[in-house]
């Protein structure tokens, strides 16, 4: 655990499987699993919360015991997937489940992905990612972001151009690397296409740059 080489945190549209094909060959047991989260919650290396000390060893519970202190911290521990029953290849296939999914996906269909033999708790896993994905604490935007508006809701007769009466107006963010592959996605609503709507939009969301 405290290796210097400790792999990099992961990228977002980089190093995220794209197919099921590539989820599986990915995630294909539990190990694989908590590796990953170890890359997400340690990007640099597991430093103990308690005494500092930055050297550990994971147990078969899947806690990793500090080398100092002897404190066992679970690797769940303030995630989405802190008090779960289900291994985390589960909920891992639900994550990409959702994102991958055009408008978010809905219960039914997490229900039959996962095999959960309760709709209710689809429904409660599906919106406990949600909102996870809202999280106002989430990080800016960074890299090269591309950003655009567009019309959500159907055409109004009478109107040309940019004009609206109902339609809503939502602007978004995103990530782009290459090769043609993207990021992390910001969307919001805004009340009209003016200068300042659109750059306090970007304002929000997108890291500035340093030029000195």
């Amino acid at each position: 655990m405290d290796d210097p080489t400790y792999p990099k945190h992961p990228v977002g549209g980089v190093d995220y499987p794209r197919t099921m094909q590539e989820f599986d060959e990915w995630f294909s047991n539990e190990t694989a699993c908590v590796a990953y989260l170890l890359r997400l919650r340690w990007p640099r290396g597991f430093v103990c919360p308690s005494c500092g000390v930055a050297k550990g060893w994971l147990t078969a519970r899947q806690q990793i015991r500090c080398a100092g202190c002897q404190r066992q911290i679970s690797i769940t521990a303030v995630t989405i997937f802190e008090g779960t029953r289900k291994p985390l290849r589960i909920w891992f296939l639900a994550v990409w489940y959702v994102t991958n999914q055009k408008f978010g996906g809905n219960a039914l269909g997490l229900q039959r992905i996962l095999g959960l033999g309760s709709y209710q708790t689809a429904w409660s896993w599906l919106h406990k990612l949600r909102r996870a994905m809202i999280s106002p604490e989430r990080d800016l935007l960074h890299g090269h972001v591309e950003v655009d508006e567009t019309y959500v809701g159907g055409a109004e007769e009478g109107l040309h151009g940019r004009q609206i009466e109902k339609k809503a107006i939502v602007v978004a963010a995103v990530e782009v690397y290459e090769p043609k592959s993207f990021g992390r996605i910001r969307l919001q609503q805004v009340s009209d296409v003016s200068g300042d709507s659109l750059i306090g939009f970007i304002r929000q969301v997108v890291l500035p740059v340093r030029l000195f």
